[in-house]
């Protein structure tokens, strides 16, 4: 059968995510939560906050998405007290894992003193290193405690949406001096067959000169096994490619990475036994 390359319509990007997480195994059926934590001094201004997510994909996993201390007052424990009530809320919600991403430039010995490990690195095109940790919650780590530990007397207090733009704010004002800016061009792509039904489908984009990523493929069951997919994958490598973009990175578990390494993608890091029983990997190709 034939099938041709349209645009994805907003539905279809929300259809390939809802059938993914039905393909993903699962570990709890909470849904996603999204919380966010502040400290303030004692003029109510916040000096500290993160935001967090638990159970992405249905796992027992909490997701550090950011960590910020404004500079005035770094090194002074506050990242400690946050990183801390992070674990303690994924131990209450039950989340055996705690991952995260940091830079060259930024905490990674901050975060190995608490206990997390490297599972992931990559080198980017402005020279700096980019790193994915994790801390598995139910092994036995050293307790660390900073030798100047005086924003323990302070309170950590959950936020709200405005607080956590002031924290976005503040990771992005201190990033931005080493983080180069990319033009970005989005890749959403179907491909129908001769009735213009919906066969298989590709979100990705491709950072102009950095580097490109394929964030979800889905193929629908019947069709699988047919070179779809692979169609699709070669398309977001061709954008890759006329944006000159070097690398394309994507993630998969133990259940559909050999088609992405049948494909020429490279393993750069490995999550082991998340979700529970399954191994999660982050892959990359040259182009």
């Amino acid at each position: 059968m034939e099938y041709t390359i349209e645009e994805l319509t907003k539905e279809e990007a929300a259809y390939i995510g809802e059938k993914i997480n039905e393909i993903v195994p699962r570990e709890t059926d909470a849904d996603k939560e999204e919380f966010v934590l502040k400290i303030e001094n004692e003029d109510g201004e916040i000096i500290g906050g993160c935001i967090a997510e638990a159970y992405e994909y249905r796992w027992s996993r909490m997701f550090l998405n950011t960590l910020w201390v404004e500079e005035r007052w770094r090194h002074h424990g506050i990242g400690s007290v946050l990183l801390r009530e992070v674990e303690r809320i994924a131990r209450e919600k039950g989340c055996r894992v705690v991952t995260l991403g940091t830079a060259s430039y930024m905490a990674r010995p901050f975060y190995e003193k608490h206990g997390y490990t490297v599972f992931t690195t990559l080198k980017k095109a402005n020279g700096f290193i980019s790193y994915s940790l994790v801390k598995y919650l139910d092994r036995d780590t050293p307790d660390y405690v900073p030798t100047d530990n005086s924003g323990a007397r302070f309170r950590v207090s959950l936020g709200n949406d405005d607080d956590a733009e002031v924290i976005e704010n503040g990771i992005a004002a201190y990033s931005e001096a080493y983080e180069q800016k990319y033009e970005r061009v989005d890749y959403l792509k179907k491909l129908v067959d001769k009735d213009g039904n919906f066969a298989a489908g590709v979100i990705a984009d491709a950072e102009k000169g950095g580097n490109g990523f394929v964030n979800a493929l889905f193929v629908e069951e019947p069709l699988r096994r047919q070179g779809l997919g692979t169609v699709l994958l070669r398309e977001a490598e061709k954008l890759a490619k006329e944006n000159d973009t070097p690398m394309i990175l994507t993630t998969a578990g133990d259940w559909n990475v050999g088609f992405f390494q049948k494909n020429g993608y490279l393993i750069r890091g490995e999550l082991k036994d998340v979700p529970k029983g399954h191994d999660c990997y982050e892959l990359y190709k040259m182009i």
